[in-house]
């Protein structure tokens, strides 16, 4: 009965939306169709899409749903050969590239294991090399696959919240990333996207920041047609941005992804597109000139602008006028219309009515120092540096800076630079100058965030110099603690005949760990950092013999502050 009560559910579920509008979507070129196949033999269902919004980038493929386990064989979307193959302690964990001959390179992550022939390529480039972390390419003739041909395990490794295979198809001229979707590996997909909520941003000439006034306004709606909660005849006047909530979900899953594409016109016409067609790796970040980054920092929201930074460039902005800014003031009825869709073309729309009225903008003053999005810029003191190049500003920056006093264990005072609601593509450089004669310590100074983040950093010229990738609250500390190694299940003298691994946590109070190196009788073995567990381990092999043996593990952080750990076993 209750299994009867879920179908029906289910029907009148897919069966609300099959009246929602399809179109045609918004794409610059043709992929080709039946080239490609899934990476497994599951029902096609994603955890994740393309383009969809993730902290500090756009997520770059398709998270294939492996049914909450590992285990499941991935298959060669195409005929080809293994072009790279990298392990990593986040990220992918262990990732596949396999190059086509169609001009198209696959990207497989997340993996549990490799084939017998990648992986003992794998395994000898880390002995050789000494290291667990691996990337390396391989020539065309090296490993070649056959489409179907399965190649890896799926797993959970590296940065994922859950088992399941990243997918993704690059160009493999460009390595831009391609929308998977748009060569026929579609999902089934009935539902339109839902909004939730717009922005209006009162910009009138002015820089995008976190002082633009702006106010947000809820939205309801279903089936593709949405309004304003309160609906009205919203009086406008000026230069105005755009903005809205929106999320996205297929007919396999509950998981709320991104959206395809989102249009914004005036009287009919459109001013301004956002596609997730394709994006180049470089520009990933670009997500934080996409959404309101002010208002994601400080309360999480994703409010998407409907209108472009100068400095953001990224293709995934199709079309513009004026940067999808619109004037008004012309005392005038407008009618601005949102239109979202998702990949297979299901589509929501909003209208808002505009009453538009003369305006004249009040004269900006600049309260600190103008850096220019596009231009080098340059502030100082008699204890501080700060060096911009361009293409790290979206937009021009009032800068302010202020310093406060020297906090306990620092040796600066605490230098205020900007805040951390104005996003960084990259990085800049930052000078401090210490406060202090830093003396024999000067290799071991580092620049630190007041909410205890390190920035790395080294002694030069009288300053700590470092390269933050945010505005923020920064001073010098000094980093002489080594590394915390604690063993998990081995003492001096431990008896491991029925032990798998051997294993221990590690931590660093400040600059971090940069190597770790375990021996067994003077000899370098293997050692897996987990990134979920945070455990370090070396797994026994045929390598290691009946009787007594050393295991010793050296730990190193990123100021040259060294711990050790030594213990005899017997197996």
């Amino acid at each position: 009965m209750i299994k009867k009560y879920i179908i029906t559910l289910c029907a009148l579920y897919l069966g609300f939306y099959a009246n929602a509008q399809q179109s045609p979507i918004i794409q610059s070129k043709q992929y080709p169709q039946n080239y490609f196949r899934y990476p497994l033999d599951l029902p096609p269902t994603t955890a994740g899409s393309f383009g969809e919004l993730r902290p500090a980038h756009f997520h770059s493929g398709l998270d294939f749903k492996t049914n909450q386990r590992t285990g499941y064989p991935v298959h060669a979307a195409a005929d080809g050969y293994v072009s790279r193959v990298r392990v990593q302690f986040g990220g992918f964990g262990r990732a596949v590239y396999i190059t086509h001959p169609n001009g198209y390179t696959t990207v497989y992550g997340h993996l549990q294991s490799f084939s017998a022939a990648i992986a003992a390529l794998v395994k000898a480039y880390q002995y050789d090399h000494q290291t667990y972390e691996a990337d390396f390419k391989l020539e065309a003739t090296q490993v070649k696959v056959c489409k179907d041909e399965v190649f890896a395990i799926s797993g959970n490794a590296g940065a994922s919240a859950g088992p399941h295979v990243h997918f993704e198809i690059r160009d493999s001229q460009t390595e831009e990333t391609i929308n998977a979707q748009l060569f026929g590996l579609t999902i089934p997909d009935k539902v339109p996207p839902s909004i939730t909520s717009i922005g209006i941003y009162h910009l009138n000439g002015n820089p995008f920041s976190e002082k633009t006034p702006k106010e947000f306004l809820g939205v309801t709606g279903a089936a593709g047609s949405y309004h304003l909660t309160k609906p009205q005849v919203l009086h406008l006047s000026g230069n105005i941005g755009f903005g809205i909530n929106t999320t996205d979900m297929n007919s396999t899953s509950a998981n709320h992804n991104g959206i395809y594409s989102l249009e914004l016109k005036l009287d009919g016409q459109t001013v301004y597109t956002f596609a997730v067609e394709r994006f180049a790796f470089d520009q990933t970040h670009a997500i934080n000139a996409y959404i309101d980054y002010p208002a994601f920092t400080s309360s999480r929201r994703w409010m998407q602008k409907c209108f472009i930074m100068p400095g953001s460039h990224i293709s995934l902005y199709p079309q513009s006028i004026n940067r999808g800014i619109i004037t008004f003031n012309d005392n005038a009825l407008h009618d601005v219309e949102y239109v979202v869709k998702d990949v297979a073309g299901n589509t929501s729309s909003l209208k808002l009515k505009i009453q538009s009225s003369a305006f004249n903008a009040p004269i900006t003053k600049i309260a600190g120092t103008l850096f220019h999005y596009d231009e080098k810029s340059e502030f100082s003191t008699d204890k501080v540096k700060v060096s911009v190049s361009p293409g790290n500003l979206y937009d021009d920056l009032d800068f302010i800076y202020s310093v406060s006093a020297k906090p306990v264990n620092g040796y600066s005072q605490v230098h205020h630079i900007h805040n951390a609601l104005t996003p960084i593509h990259d990085s800049y450089s930052l000078w401090i100058k210490p406060d202090v004669d830093l003396g024999k310590y000067a290799d071991k100074a580092v620049i630190v965030s007041t909410a205890g983040f390190c920035q790395g950093g080294y002694y030069q010229d009288g300053y700590v110099k470092g390269q933050p990738a945010s505005f923020g609250d920064f001073y010098i500390k000094i980093d002489t603690v080594p590394p915390v190694i604690t063993p998990l299940n081995i003492k001096n003298g431990s008896h491991m005949a029925a032990a798998r691994s051997i294993n221990f946590r590690m931590s660093d109070n400040l600059s971090g760990i940069k190597s770790y190196v375990g021996t067994i009788d003077n000899k370098w073995v293997l050692m897996e950092h987990d990134y979920k567990s945070k455990i370090l381990s070396y797994t026994f092999s045929g390598d290691i013999g009946p009787g007594k043996h050393v295991f010793k593990l050296t730990i190193g952080d990123n100021k040259n502050n060294f711990a050790d750990f030594t213990a005899e076993f017997y197996r």
